[in-house]
């Protein structure tokens, strides 16, 4: 299973406890060009190549992983499946490293597939049952599968997700993943790699014997579908014949079988901004398409325009596939490296250029569920306990997804979440809720989250630092542009702007100084005149997505009349009306003086005596 996307050595297989004491953290990534093509994004969406090459495995693999009462589910689920699927399955349970396994003779017995321990990750093949050897442990090096002599002072096994993630990075949309009984939550990580990469996900219903690792899942949200074992069989089976499940590598991708301009696509684009209002036609059509088939899949449907009438009649899908969409990508202290050289060089650089008594004001763009937020607050904290950095701040965090957001706010994780939090942080920023972790109200208080649009919405200003990891690849050539210029115009003189490991501001050089190359950090260039935040150009020139498209705008009669035969005021009155915000004038006795556009949506009467007091 080797990769030709990686370039350093990862390990994902942890020596620690489930609590590490140290910051931490090892990602399976790939590195694209400044121009950020597609074909060579980040891990989350590595596209899988068109021609297949000799070392890419043509067929689909089944990973399961289980411990505590996971043979009885395992030999459920091989007992109700068909020899002949073509896919290849891969077997990892808990066992004690003492005490020799019996899996590959029982396993034999209730099924017709050749059962094997596993000796070399390069041979396998459809329809096969592959089981990990008891006394080996999986480790992820360069991109593939090594099995190493296992440690006797071991005190946890992370083995499923290691096995799960490695495939996840090598198969792309071409592996299905199963956590079957067990105890603890090893599994949730690598089922939620697989499903951001375009595979399936399975999780055994309340019929395990042990529930916790299943329960994990289910509750993490990186679920397809929670069956018994004998309906997992079913579903694979069922999969197994739709022809959007990869059996040979002789086709094309399937995403790029579906051209841009077909109006099934379009048609689908244009229902979620209907629905949604978030405008995906400048998204990277390649992700989109890959996030589409996947939901294709799970509903066994075959064709596009299948999928598109099942849009226009299910709200609930649409908000499925919108959710597929928004690729909530996050952990504490992700980069270590990057992280270090913020603490350590670019925020005490930022403190100690703004003036006495003011605030260092930051903005965590494409935030997901919080974890980058909170990591840059503690980071600042243990800054102010140095007396020549100790400054106020502030944090403001935006996403698209409300359900992310609300997340975020709310501020708790689970022990699997924190895997990247020391200790110290531990103890001082989170306190234990049952069995997840919140965080404390001093580091929550200077955490402002919104649901926010950096295509369409008004950006913060006045900002020191911008934070903006991975959103950058999923958008096309205009949509970053549109982005990079956002961030010029929301950061003060000097500012810093912090993009991925995979991206860079493309062409917009006039905006932007490199500080660090390595870590991906710019500062603020002065532009001398006028600038103007440029606006995405349509995905199609002569056919655009939406009606909303359009570059005149047509002044009433009445609306002349009504102003005396001002066209100025005229004209002011329509642009205010069409392209701005909703907003409020007021005193500075904070009374309301005028109403601009609809404030429904934000403003409401109190019951009781009327006050125009904001």
């Amino acid at each position: 299973m080797k990769s030709t996307l990686l370039k350093n050595k990862q390990k994902l297989l942890s020596n620690k406890a489930s609590l590490p004491t140290d910051v931490a953290g090892g990602h399976l990534e790939a590195h694209i060009e400044p121009d950020m093509k597609e074909e060579e994004e980040e891990e989350e969406e590595s596209q899988t190549p068109s021609i297949p090459h000799k070392d890419v495995h043509p067929f689909t693999v089944v990973a399961i992983g289980a411990s505590a009462g996971g043979l009885e589910a395992i030999t459920q689920l091989l007992q109700n499946l068909s020899p002949t699927t073509g896919m290849a399955y891969i077997y990892v349970q808990h066992l004690s490293p003492d005490h020799k396994s019996m899996l590959t003779p029982i396993l034999s017995k209730v099924t017709s597939m050749q059962v094997q321990d596993i000796d070399d990750m390069e041979k396998i093949e459809p329809n096969n049952v592959y089981i990990i050897p008891y006394d080996k442990e999986i480790e992820v090096i360069d991109g593939h599968i090594q099995l190493l002599p296992r440690p006797r002072n071991k005190k946890s096994n992370l083995s499923i997700d290691v096995l799960f993630s490695s495939l996840a990075e090598t198969h792309k949309e071409n592996v299905v993943g199963v956590v079957l009984s067990g105890s603890a939550n090893d599994g949730t990580r690598g089922l939620k790699a697989i499903k951001l990469a375009g595979g399936i996900t399975f999780a055994q219903d309340d019929s395990a014997k042990f529930t916790s690792m299943p329960h994990s899942a289910i509750a993490e949200g990186v679920v397809d579908f929670v069956l018994s074992p004998k309906d997992i069989a079913r579903e694979l089976m069922l999969m197994s014949k739709n022809p959007l499940m990869k059996q040979n590598g002789l086709k094309p991708a399937l995403e790029d079988e579906i051209e841009n301009s077909d109006p099934d696509l379009k048609s689908i684009i244009q229902l979620i901004h209907k629905v949604k209002n978030v405008d995906f036609s400048h998204y990277k059509m390649n992700t989109i398409k890959r996030r589409m088939l996947r939901r294709m899949l799970i509903h066994k449907i075959k064709t596009i325009n299948e999928y598109a009438e099942l849009l226009e009649a299910d709200t609930k899908e649409t908000d499925l596939l919108y959710n597929d969409l928004l690729i909530n990508v996050t952990d504490f202290f992700r980069d270590t490296d990057a992280f270090l050289n913020l603490k350590n060089i670019i925020l005490p650089r930022l403190i100690k250029g703004k003036a006495a008594g003011e605030t260092l004001r930051i903005w965590v763009a494409a935030c997901a569920t919080g974890e980058e937020v909170y990591s840059i607050a503690m980071l600042l904290f243990e800054l102010q306990e140095n007396k020549a950095l100790k400054m106020p701040f502030q944090i403001f965090a935006s996403d698209l997804s409300v359900e992310a957001i609300n997340e975020a706010r709310i501020g708790e994780y689970t022990v699997q979440q924190l895997k990247n939090v020391s200790a110290k942080h531990l103890q001082q920023f989170f306190t234990k809720t049952k069995d997840k972790y919140r965080i404390s109200k001093p580091l929550r208080d200077v955490c402002v989250f919104a649901q926010h649009n950096i295509l369409s919405d008004p950006p913060f200003s006045r900002i020191d630092f911008i934070s903006c990891r991975n959103l950058l690849i999923y958008l096309d050539t205009s949509a970053q542009k549109k982005a990079i210029s956002t961030f010029h115009y929301a950061l003060n003189d000097n500012g810093c702007l912090m993009l991925g490991k995979s991206e860079t501001i493309g062409t917009s050089t006039q905006l932007f100084t490199p500080l660090s190359k390595k870590y991906k950090i710019y500062t603020r260039k002065k532009i001398v005149g006028t600038f103007r935040i440029p606006d995405p150009t349509p995905r199609h020139a002569n056919t655009a997505f939406f009606d909303k498209e359009r570059t005149t705008t047509i002044i009433p009669k009445k609306t002349i009349a009504n102003s005396k035969s001002n066209l100025g005021n005229a004209f002011d009155a329509i642009l205010l009306n069409e392209y701005v915000p909703a907003s409020v004038i007021i005193n500075h006795d904070l009374e309301i003086l005028q109403f601009r556009g609809a404030t429904s949506a934000y403003l409401q009467q109190a019951s009781g005596k009327a006050s125009f007091n904001i």
